[in-house]
């Protein structure tokens, strides 16, 4: 698909189900494009940590988009223990990454998901090393643009950086064009600010 997913694409996804009942016609699609109706979220999670509270905190959003339609297919994509260096433009190569990259960009992919660990006030090395990596995805003609994108961070305290951190992450993610989204009205939070209290969010009641 060309990096023709606009939001007005994305939206129409939603109420195209609803339409095709009410009409009893068909909606037309192009092959490389979702189905009317469906959407795959991905959740990236930038931990060196795999199976921890980022994952945690990404596959109860996950579950949740998932509950909200059979329409969703979600995935969740482990970074922790994936070769992804610190980028470097001289050597600008990366098979993990490459793989990632490939989910990424898949045409039915409409929303993703970043979750990091907070580290003194900021997203991993590992998020950072991955979210430098979409230089080549920018030069691949903004191959993420227009996509849906949100950010869970997960601290060690309840005010423990992930604000800051979430913006950090949202500043990448905007030199992408992507379409940045928190948890809407009424409340409209940039994203979701876990606390990990012994490797534990299920006690963060109101990070969840």
């Amino acid at each position: 698909m060309s990096s023709d997913m606009t939001r007005r694409v994305f939206l129409g996804t939603v109420g195209a189900t609803a339409l095709a009942a009410s009409t009893g016609q068909a909606v037309a699609a192009d092959a490389d494009r979702p189905k009317p109706g469906s959407l795959k979220i991905l959740g990236i999670a930038c931990s060196p940590r795999p199976g921890k509270t980022t994952a945690a905190a990404l596959t109860v959003a996950l579950e949740a988009a998932k509950a909200a339609g059979t329409n969703v297919e979600t995935e969740l994509v482990e970074l922790g223990g994936l070769n992804i260096p610190v980028f470097d433009p001289a050597a600008p190569g990366s098979a993990d990454f490459d793989k990632v990259a490939a989910k990424l960009t898949d045409p039915k992919v409409t929303g993703i998901l970043v979750g990091t660990p907070v580290y003194f006030g900021s997203m991993s090395s590992l998020c950072k090393a991955f979210l430098d990596r979409f230089i080549a995805l920018r030069q691949d003609n903004f191959a993420l643009a227009n996509k849906v994108a949100g950010v869970v961070a997960v601290g060690g305290m309840r005010n423990g950086g992930q604000e800051l951190t979430i913006q950090t992450v949202q500043a990448a993610l905007l030199a992408q064009e992507m379409i940045l989204v928190g948890d809407g009205r009424p409340t409209a939070h940039r994203g979701a600010t876990l606390w990990n209290q012994g490797d534990d969010i299920s006690k963060d009641e109101i990070g969840l």
